[in-house]
């Protein structure tokens, strides 16, 4: 070929892709460009105007695409585990543990661990997005080649002042995120929180909403709670004080006490709920006329209330057959 023809074809111009590219390591795409056109004017052109926004746009998608991939994975990971909760199939310890302090109703026992299940869940999600969409969007922003200390830095007083300003918040949802995680009560617990107790009726990492015997709804921030009695865990126990006139018998007092309370443990409506022998305990006090005898009784939990109330209504029939007098509440102490 002569000489005139390479030097009226740039193309076939002597040259190298480093030169071309202004580069001692060019990209890959400079380097196709400068095999493909063998052009120097062609291969700078690509390089300045396509070859780094084609890569930063390339590995911006790639990021993107990967972050949206592990997000989606971890969702997957912690829906499966929760779902386990939900469904039951947990550790045979927590199930157990579970299933004797709900003894008798599944129904409660499996939207307790629904709802927390759901909550955990929601939050586990939550966190995991925040994580991997913030890493990736800091990764993106600095392949753009923006300078994150300043952005780090306005972050950091940002989050400072809105976790000064939220700190109540941010301490309800720490004492609810805790509480959940150590299962220290759920839907259908009876439980007493200081200023107000009732029954649970939701659970959220916020507030906890209770019913109490009158029907009123209490929305306790979990932040506020410094402690909570629960009566609704493994057992509880009926703690009946009888007064009864200072002249009474004591021990025909405690036998009459000892066969009613026996006689309702034996009914099968009061078998699954009195789960251990009732014990009288005997003389709990004395009064200027009275004396009062203390009779307990190991109950599933949350029917202590009910147990009560039955046994003094049997107590009551017992003594008017007996002739025990029984004392007025003015007297007992």
């Amino acid at each position: 070929m002569s000489l005139a023809l390479v030097a009226a074809m740039p193309w076939m111009q002597d040259g190298t892709p480093e030169k071309a590219c202004v580069t001692e390591h060019p990209s890959i795409g400079c380097r196709m460009a400068w095999n493909v056109s063998h052009n120097e004017g062609f291969t700078r052109f690509f390089n300045t105007w396509l070859d780094k926004p084609l890569g930063t746009l390339f590995l911006i998608v790639l990021t993107f695409m990967i972050a949206l991939l592990l997000r989606r994975l971890t969702h997957r990971m912690i829906t499966q585990i929760t779902l386990r909760m939900a469904e039951g199939t947990m550790a045979e310890k927590v199930r157990e543990r579970n299933r004797t302090a709900f003894d008798g109703s599944p129904a409660l026992l499996n939207q307790r661990r629904a709802q927390r299940a759901k909550t955990l869940g929601s939050v586990l999600r939550s966190i995991a997005s925040v994580v991997i969409l913030g890493t990736a969007m800091f990764s993106i922003l600095g392949s753009l080649g923006l300078n994150l200390a300043p952005i780090l830095a306005s972050a950091s007083v940002i989050g400072v002042a809105v976790g000064f300003g939220a700190q109540n918040i941010v301490k309800d949802l720490l004492a609810g995120l805790f509480m959940l995680l150590e299962d220290q009560y759920g839907v259908g617990d009876v439980i007493d929180v200081g200023g107000a107790k009732g029954t649970v009726e939701a659970v959220t990492l916020r507030v906890t909403r209770m019913r109490d015997v009158n029907g009123v709804v209490w929305y306790v921030p979990n932040g506020e709670i410094k402690k909570v009695g629960n009566e609704s865990q493994n057992w509880g126990r009926a703690v009946l004080d009888i007064p009864v006139d200072i002249q009474e018998d004591t021990e025909k007092v405690k036998r009459i006490l000892q066969t009613v309370a026996d006689e309702m443990a034996a009914t099968p409506k009061w078998q699954s709920v009195i789960l251990e022998e009732p014990s009288v305990w005997g003389v709990q006090s004395l009064g200027g006329d009275a004396l009062v005898i203390r009779i307990v009784l190991k109950t599933a939990p949350g029917r202590q209330g009910d147990v009560a109330r039955q046994l003094r209504e049997r107590v009551k029939r017992a003594f008017d057959d007996a002739g025990v007098s029984v004392a007025t509440p003015s007297a007992a102490s």
